[in-house]
């Protein structure tokens, strides 16, 4: 068995982020029989303080041995069933930084516990019924979301609102499967099954399966982020426009081109979804050793994002070079960013633009959704490149998730077994098989939804899921 699934014993860890000189408060969790001795061992409560569950105690945290303090601390008390894991917890709340909760973790393991594996708090939630394995998979989102609609889609998995549907799903094809099973048994006392309402019953089972994993793409799009390129010829204001959009200095701004040589990253959340923009080199033949390896990188990065900002410069209109540059990222969701207008005479403007659009209308990218006009020097147009990419996404052409439920890939494999599990039946019951044959797949069907819950789920798959838990979760 792995060391993940040793879940027996006491097991302590540092259940908050430690950094040096800023973190204020660093909380060390234990969980498990002896939890309640460790912190009897190591902490003393002055006065008359009780010493019962849901409560918090003020105290000092001593060696047992020599009485040395070590922090001045709360201590937390949850006894089982009311903890986290169902299991007795403790936490010590002590000072921030990292000699305080390095010292009480310590004498935690001197005392009794472990050093709790990625995940095993939540991994014992889970084995002693307290939560589901899509609660599970929620918490882990939940810590690492990058916006507001990504905690709000895993704050959904962690209520039940993905666990629900699927139980409703499972307990359908498990009918099913008793009214099958029942005329095998006793086929002589019962009625002949009526086929025709047996493959009505298995479609609207599919049609909620097609219905969840539709919404897979958008789940990877909110736990992922949407990883938007910033590409075009040097000196078109691509640094300029990622400086403006992320309203910071992250990319070095010249007249000279060619000052861009590498990919730069920048972190945004746009109408609740986090974008990866990457401000990429200057694309153009260059005998530059250097700048080649970024051109370079520029193509990867482009042919490698979800969206492209094709980036032009306004006062020189629509060149060869935008034409060569269009050419190699054309095969993915496209904006053109006609950037720099306000070095154009504002009486100038208008016919300008007109005839951008001719020279786009030639590649079927006239849609006013798809070019965009924008003065990044002067921190103009921004919001308007925002709102182009929101509809963009909102269009179908990069997925969205508009909505509070999205699977991950694990529960979308799941899924898609089950959902092939069930066409496999409705094969089976044209060619009229006999009944045996209609369990098989039936049942492969049932335990695929119930791998999503944890239902029924191996311990190859627990491991794979708790191992990407940070330690102390």
């Amino acid at each position: 068995m792995s060391e993940l699934f040793a879940t027996t014993g006491t097991i302590a860890a540092i259940a908050t982020a430690v950094v040096p000189q800023q973190g204020s408060v660093g909380i060390v969790r234990v969980s498990g029989s002896q939890a309640m001795a460790i912190a009897q061992s190591l902490f003393h409560a002055p006065g008359r303080q009780v010493w019962e569950s849901h409560r918090i105690l003020y105290g000092y945290i001593r060696h047992p041995q020599t009485q040395q303090m070590v922090d001045e601390a709360l201590l937390l008390i949850m006894k089982a069933p009311r903890s986290y894991t169902r299991e007795d917890v403790v936490e010590f709340h002590c000072h921030g930084g990292i000699m305080a909760v390095q010292q009480v973790l310590q004498l935690c393991l001197e005392n009794g516990a472990r050093l709790a594996q990625p995940g095993e708090f939540t991994l014992r939630a889970f084995l002693n019924g307290r939560l589901d394995l899509t609660q599970a998979e929620g918490i882990a989102d939940l810590v690492g979301a990058k916006s507001p609609q990504a905690a709000q889609s895993a704050l959904a998995g962690l209520q039940g609102k993905l666990a629900h549907p699927i139980r409703q799903l499972r307990a359908n094809c498990l009918d099913i499967l008793a009214e099958i099973e029942a005329r095998i048994d006793f086929e002589e006392d019962l009625p002949p099954l009526d086929d025709k309402a047996m493959i009505s019953a298995i479609d609207k089972i599919a049609a909620e399966i097609t219905r969840l994993l539709e919404t897979k793409d958008q789940g990877e799009l909110l736990r992922t982020g949407l990883k938007v390129a910033i590409v075009g010829r040097p000196n078109v204001g691509k640094s300029s426009l990622l400086n403006a959009w992320s309203r910071s200095d992250r990319a070095i701004v010249t007249d000279l081109p060619g000052t861009t040589r590498d990919v730069v990253e920048s972190q945004l959340v746009v109408g609740g979804i986090p974008v990866q923009v990457l401000d990429t080199a200057g694309i153009r033949e260059t005998t530059d050793q250097v700048e080649k390896i970024g051109v370079e990188r520029s193509r990867r990065a482009a042919n490698a994002a979800d969206l492209v900002l094709l980036t032009i410069d306004a006062s020189a209109g629509w060149t060869e070079g935008d034409e060569e540059i269009y050419q190699k990222v054309q095969h993915r969701p496209l904006i053109i960013v006609i950037n720099k207008i306000d070095l154009v005479e504002e009486s100038d403007r208008e016919n300008l633009q007109s005839k951008i659009l001719v020279a786009l209308e030639a590649h079927q990218m006239n849609d006013p959704k798809s070019t965009i006009v924008t003065a990044a020097a002067q921190n103009q147009g921004i919001d308007a490149l925002e709102r182009a990419i929101l509809e963009i996404v909102q269009s179908g052409k990069v997925q969205a998730a508009d909505m509070d439920l999205a699977i991950n890939q694990r529960q979308a494999a799941a899924l898609t077994k089950a959902k092939i599990s069930l066409e496999q039946v409705q094969a089976t019951i044209v060619q009229q098989l006999p009944l045996d044959f209609w369990t098989i797949d039936l049942r492969g069907a049932i335990q695929a939804l119930g791998e999503i819950t944890g239902e029924e789920v191996t311990e190859s798959v627990l491991e794979r899921i708790f191992s990407r838990f940070c330690i102390g979760k």
